[in-house]
């Protein structure tokens, strides 16, 4: 049994990682293969970004040997594909190699978009990568005060990440003792600061309590980074001195191209996590086009569905769990206070009032991470 990965992130390392142990038998007697395709040799801890933007991590911190982080009988190469040829059971790979398969795991993230909005590349300043988490902890550095505006768009990874970056930007800004001449205001594109309801009105008398303004029904059209003033689909308009945006985010490039799904979120059964219209290709992480949020964690519990579900159809011929939509994601709430969201398909998440062990608990993980990833934790 030829079992194919596309994608070294978190969701497509914890599958391979889960699978490799479940089939340890199957693998030494030549009775399954576990092969993964990736992009890159290195595997980044993407919640790091975060703290980078903020100079309390460094960007090397985020890094590990994708190699390394692999069980020894995973046959791994990188080497992305650039064509599905689902029809065949095979890939095409950059290097010219094709891949074929009994079953494929898509494991290929998103990536965030900010070219999409007129002068949002230029205005603005965000985080969901090295380079330009670099460059906004540089812009907050020269900060002096004014008007600081937080944009989102959606979807994006990391549903939390408006919120964490509001808190961080208090405590940012109150440690350089300059918070009294910043006016912050949080935009949010539907009528309520989040998404998630509890999430929101748990935090907008955080918010309140901060002197932080929100604003909602807030989609960005265009940015004009000369003026600096945001233009609204709602003909709205809103001047700054310092944008920091959460971009609106699509599925990689190749699974556009290949007119596997628009926009790159492939359809997928919520339980099962079979791409619609396969029954031999899964689909993980931020690849699906799920109703749940684009997160680690959600990556993670997928993972180990699919894990199981892969090996107990190798040894007794039938699945045997669903996926439940379960997600965990820590809050961090300033002042080194953190709190959670867990929730599911059928119970939304209740929120705890923000505590200093959670907060610690959120840091550790950053370590905790990597264990993770290997699928011993």
């Amino acid at each position: 049994m030829r079992i194919l990965v596309v994608g070294g992130g978190t969701a497509g390392t914890i599958v391979a990682n889960n699978l490799a142990r479940r089939l340890a038998g199957e693998i030494r007697n030549h009775k399954a293969r576990i092969t993964m395709l990736s992009a890159s040799d290195q595997h980044m801890y993407q919640p790091g970004l975060l703290y980078v933007a903020f100079g309390q991590m460094m960007p090397d911190e985020l890094y590990r040997d994708q190699r390394g982080l692999l069980e020894p009988t995973i046959d791994f190469h990188v080497d992305p594909v650039e064509e599905f040829e689902l029809d065949k059971n095979q890939v095409r790979t950059v290097g010219g190699k094709v891949h074929e398969y009994d079953i494929l795991v898509i494991a290929t993230g998103s990536r965030m978009v900010p070219e999409e909005i007129p002068g949002l590349v230029e205005g603005s300043e965000t985080f969901y990568t090295e380079e330009s988490a670099i460059k906004m902890f540089k812009a907050l550095r020269e900060f002096q005060g004014g008007k600081l505006a937080i944009t989102v768009g959606v979807p994006h990874k990391c549903p939390i990440a408006p919120i964490e970056v509001t808190f961080s930007l208090h405590d940012y800004f109150k440690a350089r003792g300059i918070r009294d001449k910043v006016q912050m205001k949080y935009h949010y594109p539907i009528n309520r600061i989040h998404s998630i309801e509890n999430v929101a009105k748990w935090a907008k008398p955080e918010f309140d309590r901060l002197g932080i303004e929100c604003e909602t029904l807030f989609n960005v059209k265009e940015v004009d980074p000369v003026k600096k003033i945001i233009r609204t689909e709602e003909d709205t308009e809103a001047e700054y001195d310092l944008l920091i945006s959460i971009p609106e985010h699509r599925g990689m490039e190749v699974i556009e191209t290949n007119d596997l799904a628009p926009r790159g979120w492939i359809p997928t059964d919520r339980h099962s996590l079979l791409m619609e219209g396969h029954d031999n290709v899964y689909v993980l992480g931020d690849t699906t086009n799920l109703p749940v949020s684009k997160t680690g964690s959600a990556a993670h519990f997928q993972a180990e569905v699919v894990a199981e579900n892969i090996a107990a159809t190798i040894k007794i011929g039938t699945p045997v769990r669903d996926y439940d939509g379960k997600v965990y994601c820590f809050i961090e709430a300033g002042h080194d206070r953190a709190t959670y969201a867990m929730f599911d398909y059928l119970n939304p998440p209740d929120l705890k009032e923000p505590n200093q062990s959670m907060h610690w608990f959120k840091v550790s993980y950053n370590q905790m991470y990597w264990t993770t990833v290997r699928g011993l934790l």
